[in-house]
């Protein structure tokens, strides 16, 4: 049951593949072909994104059976949970926004796909409950919530990069400029996307050539590991006080301090490395900055429309995610762990996301920030759920170190 769950989230892939490939070509009917023949392909693209999420939901469904416990306690689950949720997220705008919803649909999917992707190249074995997750209503209650919130948080940054590539002058050139300044930090987060993508790629490459390489280390505690610390990428940072075990295989450049999480930071800077490889690969075929690729597909897309849309999935989101990420958090933490609050890295980072959004909210309802300076906030703030999931999860070792 487990392998046919899997072929179940393989499908799920691919229809978002599908979806992703109909909301561009609703983009490019609407320049080219009339806006009846955009409106068919987006709602094309709208039953394909409905297709998947119901081929995820099996996966879902079917893991949670043969596991016995809802199928989010790890990397591999939460984020493929979270691809789900973002998906079902989409549907949710899409039916309350049916004729604006398809140009996020073209940024929605891709990401989708690329959560999907990043969760594969963590195991996907079925392994017992650490303790402090033995607890069903709270497991459910706290990590299902938080990511639907993450969900409708990050159709608010699709929303949001869209209204930015769509208004921002890609041909500014000067670096005195605020004006000159924006296409180029839209293009950082255009490489941020490509580390994204460089870290998949780089961990299936080095995965199909079986590269491994065994450390000995010494733990934050000043204590000599009983299990040797596996690396899957050639190791450029090395654990704390670690002796490389496998013969032929690269020693680290430097090593790092025990409460840092090694391996994982070794597979972060492989990500920033293949990351700037695949982005200037892009550039020199695209020849042009990769935002200024896109922003012909979005120029009948009204940026007004955009806006409120980002805006309201924020709005949806921002409380679901602190039911979920802070209250329902901190109801466990007292559960498993005697305490509401314990400044663990991963709370502290719930916290400053919650106090992020807040002040997004109250920017835009009190101080009347529409528009641009919206837009940047949206990105911003998702840029800081990802740091979250992906530095902080895996990197600074904390009490969700079993994620």
């Amino acid at each position: 049951m487990v392998a046919l769950s899997m072929n179940f989230l393989v499908v799920a892939f691919f229809l978002f593949l599908g979806a992703a490939i109909c909301f561009g070509l609703s983009l490019t009917g609407r320049r080219t072909e009339g806006e009846n023949k955009g409106r068919r392909s987006s709602k094309v693209g709208f039953v394909f994104t409905i297709a998947g999420f119901l081929a995820s939901l099996v996966y879902f469904v079917l893991r949670w059976i043969v596991a016995g416990h809802a199928p989010v306690s790890n990397m591999f689950e939460y984020m493929t949970f979270l691809g789900i949720a973002m998906s079902l997220a989409f549907i949710v705008i899409y039916f309350i926004y049916p004729s604006r919803a398809g140009v996020i649909g073209l940024f929605t999917m891709p990401t989708v796909m690329g959560l999907i992707a990043y969760a594969s190249t963590f195991s996907s074995d079925i392994s017992p409950l650490v303790p402090s997750l033995q607890m069903p209503l709270m497991l459910k209650l706290h990590i299902i919530t938080t990511a639907l919130g993450q969900g409708l948080l990050a159709i608010g940054f699709a929303a949001g990069l869209a209204y930015l590539i769509r208004t921002i002058d890609m041909k500014k050139k000067s670096w005195k400029t605020w004006a000159g300044w924006k296409p180029r930090i839209l293009e950082i987060i255009m490489y941020g996307l490509m580390c994204f993508v460089g870290f998949i790629v780089a961990s299936y490459g080095f995965q199909a050539a079986g590269y491994e390489a065994e450390f000995d280390y010494v733990n934050e505690e000043g204590l000599e590991s009983a299990t040797p610390m596996v690396y899957h990428l050639p190791a450029l940072v090395g654990p704390n006080e670690g002796t490389l075990l496998t013969e032929d295989r690269m020693e680290p450049l430097f090593h790092v301090p025990g409460n840092i999480e090694a391996s994982d930071l070794n597979t972060v800077i492989w990500s920033f490395i293949t990351g700037f490889v695949l982005y200037w690969l892009s550039r020199l075929i695209a020849r042009k900055r990769l935002a200024h690729l896109i922003q012909p597909l979005l120029k009948n897309i009204n940026p007004a429309s955009v806006d409120e849309l980002s805006y309201r999935a924020i709005a949806i989101g921002f409380p679901v995610f602190a039911l979920g990420g802070l209250i329902f958090a901190m109801i466990w933490a007292q559960i498993a762990w005697s305490r509401f609050w314990g400044w663990d890295p991963k709370e502290v980072w719930a916290l400053v996301t919650f106090l992020f959004y807040a002040a997004y909210l109250h920017l835009r309802i009190g101080k009347d920030w529409h528009g641009e300076k919206s837009a940047w906030l949206g990105v911003i703030g998702f840029a800081i759920i990802m740091f979250n999931l992906v530095f902080v999860n895996l990197v600074i070792a904390g009490l969700h170190s079993y994620a």
